[in-house]
């Protein structure tokens, strides 16, 4: 079968144009969410009734191509991201049923009754930890249920969990968006690693200040600087430091346990002089905090910290690897059961990606892993189930709580596979490779929009990950084109993205489901959504002063190719000397 070559500006062969219509199912989707208040599911259907439809009747794309490949979205839709997301709200609805939620609460009311305090451990540093950990929606769906816990109000909770888990994507689930990046590029690793470690650490600075303005607002901020610097810079320089000395696995990792003990002992030699509380909470008396043993509250964490074990366990490359099976070279006994990567039919290797994208053709692999053991949701799962056991339920209790669980997010789990088959048919189809060449037509001014097109990317696909597939490449080869540092670019993309993560469907089902705010998905996109496109804005402005104003050894560059040593003549053959004339 004769591979189908995309196409990237079907419409009057105008790449401004096409770009526009290209974005017709991000339109309907986004619109119907924020501005006509339709439900989730719903406007994620209908969005992807537009996306097949802009790719079949406008960009020519096989029908059988775009159908297989919504179907491929779909299933990549429930497993691995759908199961995640079922798994984190089973654990902390062991932790309400139980009662040691309550006991939470009072431990960390313990360290700060104050809600803004609050809000910067879970939504920022805790929430860093489990990116760093798992990344792929987990950091949402944990932080967001947490404060729900504590007593936030929903959308403050959905939306704080949202704009804390920025700065840390980047270098998510162990690095993994970074060591993609440098695979699609050919770039070296270690170097992309220092070039976004010297652009976000501004930006880690910033959240913890801006989550707080947004939550509480310019004049409570002022109240708890001294938490908010603490938080963000202990993570910043942690940031800078591993990422550049030390490489992109433990970045967040370590970054987020520095700023959750950095803030733990500021708050044993401070406290803010008055105690934050939302409206509602404002006529109440502040209650005293009952005092727990610490077995008693060693108990109530026991499910966070199995949480952080699991998932940690589950993200490193070595354990990883004995879950799915080994390698053909060296297999366990679970290799061909623990995980299966089936082909797509019709969809693996038929669809055609071509230059200006890529440096030359390249078929596209649709390839559907069912790595069972392996997923994070799977980590989550096992922490439930033994949380369960260790509280003292039976395992018909644990089953009754999951299949409760299971029944409250069903439709969530429908309206995340709509969203990622719009998010799969739009990529196969080359509607985001469109509007990315329309970002790359920018000229002087591509070194502030290579960031906006990572936020493109990360909007449309929900994964930084995803993003850096997309349009690394395409940051590289428009770089080298206009005489920029293709490291600039290329990390500018994955910099850039982490401000889209905030406003992807995914994270904003994500959100919802773990706050109940089942069919608020509107409200939560427009809580986030200017916020999203400022602090993209801003980066992008840094991306510009380090392309055009700042020193260009601030980012390093490629290292030069090696130079060709001239080839050596063969030797030639000796030719007798004629005699010299009259001898």
């Amino acid at each position: 079968m004769t591979p189908w070559s995309q196409i990237y500006s079907p419409v009057m062969g105008n790449i401004f144009l096409s770009a526009m219509v290209a974005a017709l199912p991000v339109i309907v989707l986004l619109g119907l969410l924020a501005f006509f208040h339709v439900k989730a599911h719903v406007s994620a259907l209908l969005g992807l009734l537009t996306a097949l439809a802009v790719a079949v009747f406008v960009f020519h794309m096989p029908p059988s191509l775009a159908g297989m490949a919504a179907i491929f979205g779909a299933f990549y839709g429930l497993l691995p991201i759908g199961w995640i997301v079922l798994n984190a709200i089973f654990i902390y609805d062991i932790t309400v049923k139980s009662g040691d939620f309550e006991v939470l609460k009072h431990t960390i009311a313990g360290l700060a009754s104050d809600r803004r305090v609050q809000a910067l451990l879970i939504a920022f540093s805790f929430g860093a930890f489990i990116e760093g950990a798992a990344g792929f929606g987990t950091p949402v769906a944990i932080s967001a249920a947490m404060l729900i816990g504590l007593g936030f109000r929903p959308l403050q909770a959905a939306g704080l969990a949202l704009i804390g888990n920025t700065a840390p994507v980047a270098y998510g689930a162990l690095g993994t968006p970074i060591i993609v990046l440098a695979a699609v590029t050919g770039l070296p690793l270690e170097t992309l690693s220092a070039a976004v470690g010297r652009i976000l650490p501004v930006f880690s600075l910033i959240v913890p200040f801006w989550i707080i303005w947004v939550m509480a607002g310019r004049k409570a901020m002022l109240e708890v600087w001294p938490a908010c610097l603490t938080a963000g810079a202990s993570f910043a320089i942690t940031q800078f430091l591993v990422s550049n000395y030390h490489g992109p696995w433990l970045v967040d990792i370590a970054g987020s346990i520095v700023s959750m003990l950095s803030l733990v002992v500021l708050l044993k030699v401070w406290q803010p002089k008055s105690i934050w509380r939302y409206e509602h909470e404002r006529g109440e008396a502040v209650e005293a905090t009952p005092e727990h043993g610490s077995r008693r509250a060693m108990k109530a964490w026991m499910p966070w910290v199995l949480l952080s074990i699991f998932v940690f366990a589950w993200g490193t490359p070595h354990v990883r690897d004995i879950l799915n099976g080994g390698t053909k070279a060296k297999p366990n006994v679970l290799y061909g059961i623990s995980k299966v990567d089936v082909p797509v039919p019709l969809l693996d290797k038929a669809v055609l990606r071509v230059p200006p994208v890529v440096t030359k053709p390249t078929p596209e692999p649709a390839i559907y892993s069912i790595n069972w053991l392996s997923a994070t949701g799977t980590s989550l799962l096992l922490a439930g189930i033994l949380s369960g056991l260790l509280m003292g339920f039976g395992l018909l209790d644990i089953a009754r709580i999951f299949f409760n669980t299971l029944k409250r997010v069903r439709i969530s789990l429908l309206t995340i596979m709509a969203m990622l088959a719009l998010g799969f048919t739009t990529k196969s189809a080359g509607l985001d490779a469109t509007m990315g060449l329309a970002f790359a037509a920018t000229g002087a001014l591509f070194p502030f929009f290579s960031a906006m097109l990572g936020w493109l990317g990360v909007a449309l696909t929900g994964s930084d990950t995803s993003s850096n597939v997309l349009f690394g490449g395409l940051q590289k080869v428009t770089a080298q084109q206009l005489g920029l540092n293709p490291v600039l670019t290329a990390a500018a993309n994955s910099a850039g993205g982490v401000m889209g993560k905030m406003i992807d469907a995914q994270s904003i089902v994500v959100a919802s489901v773990a706050t109940e705010q089942q069919g608020e998905e509107g409200r939560i996109l427009r809580f986030v959504f200017l916020h999203s496109l400022t602090l993209a804005a801003l980066v992008g402005v840094v991306i510009f002063l380090y392309a055009k104003v700042l020193p260009a050894s601030w980012i390093p560059a490629p290292p030069a190719p090696a130079p060709v040593a001239a080839p050596v003549p063969a030797p030639q053959p000796l030719l007798p000397v004629p005699p010299a004339p009259g001898r």
